[in-house]
């Protein structure tokens, strides 16, 4: 209760404002210290009386979600110092929230399970993750502290010994401080893509009531050299958290079969609906995005119709409101090509 009440005032802190104290508030950040228990949790489930690479020489490989849950703790902690320094802790708490609830806990910890269950992977691979998981926590930990210091050193207590870490209270352990080698901009963007993906073929399936774990074959369009290299590289992911049962590309000469169609960038990712789609939910469910690509151009041409904008904007500035309105309009005629053919069945 004192670490969700504490979270609550630092998210409201906003400068030049009362704060209103809200009891639903502190406890939507009492769920957060919950979801922060339960990663600890998981994480020590699974390096608990295990190897975890901190010893000098042990070999390790590290996955591209482990690269990319590195590379986003960098990031995070140069926010929070930034914030802290500032006097922001509203802009502190919600990037400490961020990184906690959407990144590590939504997203690592369920990449991290490719490497951990699969039998195929090796040790060194096995190692990396497992390091990945309590030295990131560790930081995090460190990272919280501040604003959360009775959950974070419970915690701490049994994560930094298996991250090497040693000490008696994590109250004199040291800031954390955002390293530049751990940056890597290509993981951010390889799973970024991984991301898309997942969340384009999970939002189909659950308009169109198909079981989450049920697994599905996927067709990709209009996809580039990249896209096809980057479905065989991430096949793991895609698979384990997609439920993908297979991974075609069309070629530019085939017909696109009547499918569930999810967009990413220019690539189409289809799945096709022969015993999966219930018609009239697909319908709908296009004609609610059709609503929203119809609103977002009518959104760009009143802003590039107005001389105001026009005149006074950058024309870097302009030219991406343009492109933005091409690419729009783009993926609305190929909503409306989709459309067209469930109609016709």
């Amino acid at each position: 209760g004192t670490d969700a009440l504490r979270f609550t005032f630092a998210a409201l802190a906003a400068t030049g404002r009362d704060i209103k104290l809200d009891a639903g508030r502190i406890e939507g950040y009492r769920n957060f210290c919950n979801k922060l228990w339960n990663a600890a949790r998981f994480v020590l489930m699974n390096t608990e009386g295990e190897d975890c690479g901190t010893s000098t020489g042990s070999e390790i490989k590290l996955s591209l979600a482990d690269r990319w849950i590195r590379s986003r703790l960098q990031r995070t902690i140069s926010h929070v110092t930034e914030a802290i320094e500032g006097y922001r802790f509203d802009h502190a708490a919600q990037a400490i929230y961020e990184f906690t609830w959407n990144e590590y806990c939504d997203w690592y910890l369920e990449l991290s399970k490719t490497v951990l269950n699969d039998e195929n992977s090796s040790e060194a691979a096995r190692r990396g993750t497992r390091k990945t998981l309590v030295t990131v926590l560790e930081t995090l930990l460190r990272l919280a502290h501040p604003v959360i210091p009775f959950i974070t050193e419970e915690i701490w207590q049994q994560v930094a010994p298996l991250a090497g870490v040693k000490g008696k209270t994590i109250m004199q352990q040291s800031w954390p401080v955002a390293e530049e080698s751990l940056l890597e901009t290509y993981a951010e963007d390889e799973m970024q893509w991984v991301m898309q993906f997942i969340l384009g073929i999970r939002k189909i399936k659950g308009e169109m009531n198909i079981s989450p774990g049920k697994q599905v074959p996927v067709l990709l369009s209009q996809c580039t050299p990249l896209d096809e290299q980057r479905a065989i590289d991430h096949r793991a992911y895609l698979d384990f958290l997609a439920r993908t049962e297979s991974i075609s590309v069309l070629s530019t000469s085939d017909e696109e079969p009547e499918s569930a169609i999810t967009l990413g960038g220019n690539m189409r990712v289809l799945i096709p609906m022969a015993g999966l789609i219930d018609k009239e939910a697909e319908i709908r469910r296009l004609e609610k995005e059709i609503g929203k690509f119809d609103g977002e151009i009518q959104r760009l041409e009143n802003k590039l119709s107005n001389r105001g904008f026009i005149d006074k904007a950058p024309e870097a500035v302009v030219q991406k409101e343009r492109d933005k309105l091409v690419d729009t309009e783009k993926a609305l005629a190929n909503l409306q090509a989709q459309i067209t053919k469930i109609r016709a069945l």
